[in-house]
């Protein structure tokens, strides 16, 4: 990442270049080391990501893009990360997950009772950061019911029946294609990491990109040049739908 970039971040510019299907995040956060951290871990992992040093400026950003999550820090100058959550739990049910110091349980339960959906205390793993925000938008998407069907391009996958067609005849897929597809469909737009799809599997993260390979092969114009089936390149895959 060039210097314009964590200054792009520090101002609240979105990642970018990014498609329309990936999850926009909005970071919270007065202290910018913590915000260009986070705009570059998240970013790395598929999201898209714009920043704001405060809660002013929070919904400033608010007022003119839709979020499908907000990491917030707690303690701020001027309107802390509470109020501004209480604020927006009378008008939004964005998702919403709060940074907390360790020395804050007080902060911790007034969160929780103004409606936030997690909190994670400072300092944390990166890793944990990203299971909870996965584990808040999937909770998200089954509390508005998951659909039965995907499409992506020409295909639609059946995620009850492990069925996939195209124009309406079935494609032949192996049972370990099926289930990466199962998995890629239940989670649209979301990067899965290759050491998740290796232990769906008890096998080993070359073995998934062998079996990625070979499922563009049945899905895919140019498997080389994937369009629905996405590299996030250090991390993972991700299905793109629509």
């Amino acid at each position: 990442m060039t210097t314009a970039d964590v200054d792009g971040a520090a101002a609240g510019q979105s990642a970018a270049p990014f498609d329309d299907f990936a999850f926009h995040l909005l970071v919270v956060d007065d202290d910018r080391r913590i915000r260009t951290l986070l705009f570059r871990y998240l970013a790395a992992r598929g999201y898209r990501v714009t920043t704001a040093d405060s809660a002013a400026q929070a919904r400033r950003r608010l007022a003119g893009l839709t979020f499908d999550l907000i990491v917030l820090d707690v303690m701020m100058p001027g309107e802390s990360g509470l109020d501004l959550a209480a604020d927006l739990r009378r008008s939004s049910d964005v998702p919403i997950l709060m940074l907390t110091a360790r020395s804050e349980p007080d902060h911790r339960i007034e969160g929780l009772e103004t409606g936030v959906d997690d909190y994670l205390v400072k300092p944390f793993e990166p890793r944990e950061l990203i299971l909870r925000i996965a584990n808040i938008l999937k909770r998200r998407a089954t509390s508005e019911g998951d659909p039965e069907e995907v499409t992506f391009g020409p295909y639609v996958f059946h995620l009850g029946r492990g069925e996939l067609k195209i124009e309406g005849e079935v494609v032949r897929l192996t049972e370990r294609e099926r289930e990466l597809l199962g998995l890629f469909a239940a989670r649209p737009g979301e990067t899965v990491e290759r050491l998740e799809l290796a232990r769906s599997a008890n096998g080993s993260e070359r073995a998934v990109d062998v079996q990625i390979n070979r499922l563009r092969r049945k899905i895919e114009v140019d498997p080389t040049n994937p369009m629905h089936l996405q590299t996030v390149r250090g991390v993972g895959y991700r299905l793109m739908t629509g």
